[in-house]
């Protein structure tokens, strides 16, 4: 059996960040920069084979996070990025 190679360098340039719209409680900022940080790290998980979320314990998750030049995300992240994974498919 074959075994394709994996990649996590993306395939085309990434889009132009925008501002975010002004005038929200703080705490719809946190949530949404949460959510894009938990989205940026299943993605990144996926590429590298991790299909299950208890294949995704916080130490993998925060490695990831590591390599792809993030800060380390928080607990909440983790469960966060573990519910894209079971979700997500």
């Amino acid at each position: 059996m074959a075994v394709a190679a994996v990649t996590t360098k993306p395939l085309h340039e990434p889009l132009q960040k925008k501002p975010l719209p002004a005038g929200r409680p703080r705490e719809w900022y946190i949530s949404h920069n949460r959510r894009l940080k938990a989205m940026r790290l299943a993605i990144a998980l996926l590429d590298t084979g991790v299909y299950y979320p208890s294949s995704a314990d916080n130490d993998k998750i925060r490695t990831t996070a590591e390599r792809i030049g993030i800060h380390p995300p928080s607990d909440t992240t983790c469960r966060m990025v573990r519910a894209l994974i079971r979700y997500g498919r």
